[in-house]
C-alpha cells in the first residue's frame, strides 16, 4: 500500500538540527517555559525575515513569543490555558483539523463552524483560523484576515491563526495574521501558532511557537510553566539553530514542490478534481461522490487516503492526499493512478 493518509515527515532531519542537538546534550537543569533568550531572539528574527512580522520585544517583561511542545498540544490546550473553561463557543473553520474541536470539548466549550465572521458574537470566546488550511490547503486573503481582526477586536474576542504551513505556499503566498498589513501597528487580541515539524522535517522534536499579543502570550506562559509544559533545553537549542537557517527550509520545500507536481498531474489525469490546495502539504480531491466511495476506489489501486468527513461535514465529498511520502512512494502512487 502507498500510505498518503497521514502527513508525517519522512525525510532525514537536516544536519543543522541534529548537530545543534548533540552540542546541547549536556542539560542537567530544568528547561525554561519562557524559552531561552537565544530562542526567543531567533524566533523574532525568523518571523521578521520570513513572514514580515514585527513582534514586540521578545525579551521584554511581557513575552511576545514562547516555545511550545509542538503545535498540537497548544491547539488542544489553548482554550484551557487562556482560562476559557465553563461556557461559551469556539469558532473553527468549516473544514478543520479535528484538534480545534478537541480543545473546545476539553474546556467544556461548544463549537461553531464558519469561514466568515458571524453576524453576532453571543457566547463566542475564541476564534481559530487556519491558513494555509489543513486538510484543504486553502489560503485566506488579506481582506478575509482583516475582516476577522476587525470582528475579534470589536467584540474583545481573541483570534488565533494556526500557520504551521505558512512557508509552503505554491500558487499563492500565504500572509500571517500578525503581518502589519493585516494586524496594523500592534497585535492586540491576536495570536499565531507556528511549527518546525514540516518546514524543518522535525516532527519528532516537538518544536513549536506561540507569538502575538504579549498580554495573551503571558497568560498562556504563566499557566504552562506551572503545568510543566516545558520544551527540553536541547530542543530549544535546536529551534534557535533551525530558525536561523533558511537553506534547509528551502531545500525541503523544493522536495515537496516536486512531489506535489507529480502527484497532482496524475490525479488530474484520472479525471479527479483538485480543489484549493494552493499551499500546504496536501491535495484536497473530489470525484463528486461520498468520500468513502473515493477511499474505496483509491484502496483498490493500493493507495490509502484520509476521508474528508474526518474534518467536518463540509468535507464529506473530498479526500486528502498527503505529499509527505518518500519519492519512491509518490512515484508508486503516480504509476498506480496512471494504470
Amino acid at each position: 500500500m502507498v500510505d498518503l493518509s497521514i502527513g508525517t515527515p519522512v525525510d532525514d532531519t537536516p544536519a543543522v538540527l541534529s548537530d545543534a542537538l548533540a552540542a546541547a546534550g549536556n542539560a542537567p537543569g530544568y528547561p525554561t517555559a519562557l524559552g531561552t533568550a537565544a530562542l526567543r531572539t531567533a524566533a523574532a528574527d525568523w518571523l521578521q525575515r520570513r513572514l514580515g512580522v514585527r513582534l514586540a520585544d521578545p525579551l521584554g517583561s511581557d513575552p511576545s513569543v514562547i516555545p511550545t511542545v509542538g503545535s498540537k498540544e497548544l491547539v488542544a490546550l489553548l482554550p484551557t490555558l487562556l482560562g476559557l473553561r465553563g461556557g461559551g463557543t469556539v469558532v473553527i473553520p468549516e473544514v478543520a483539523y479535528p484538534t480545534y474541536e478537541v480543545g473546545a470539548v476539553l474546556a467544556g466549550l461548544a463549537v461553531r463552524r464558519t469561514d466568515t465572521p458571524p453576524d453576532d458574537a453571543v457566547g463566542v470566546v475564541l476564534v481559530w483560523l487556519n491558513s494555509p488550511g489543513n486538510p484543504h490547503g486553502r489560503v485566506l486573503t488579506d481582506d478575509e484576515l482583516r475582516a476577522w481582526v476587525r470582528w475579534g477586536r470589536a467584540h474583545g474576542i481573541p483570534v488565533v491563526a494556526d500557520e504551521c504551513y505558512v512557508t509552503l505556499g505554491w500558487d499563492v503566498e500565504p500572509r500571517s495574521l500578525l503581518h502589519p498589513s493585516v494586524a496594523g501597528e500592534d497585535h492586540t487580541g491576536l495570536l499565531a501558532v507556528h511549527s518546525l515539524s514540516k518546514q524543518s522535517t522535525a516532527a519528532g522534536y516537538r518544536a513549536g511557537l506561540l507569538s502575538g499579543d504579549p498580554e495573551l502570550v503571558r497568560r498562556v506562559w504563566e499557566v504552562r510553566r506551572h503545568l510543566g509544559l516545558l520544551v527540553p533545553t536541547p530542543v530549544q537549542a535546536v529551534m534557535a539553530a533551525a530558525l536561523a537557517d533558511d537553506a534547509h527550509v528551502d531545500a525541503q520545500r523544493e522536495r515537496y514542490r516536486a512531489r506535489r507536481e507529480r502527484l497532482a498531474a496524475a490525479v488530474r489525469a484520472c479525471g479527479v478534481r483538485i480543489e484549493h490546495s494552493e499551499a500546504g502539504l496536501y491535495l484536497w480531491v473530489t470525484r463528486d461522490e461520498d468520500c468513502w466511495t473515493t477511499i474505496d476506489w483509491l484502496a483498490g489501486q493500493g493507495i490509502v487516503a484520509a476521508p474528508g468527513s474526518f474534518y467536518g461535514p463540509a468535507g464529506a465529498q473530498h479526500v486528502r492526499l498527503a505529499l509527505t511520502a518518500t519519492d519512491e512512494r509518490i512515484d508508486a502512487a503516480v504509476e498506480r493512478l496512471g494504470g
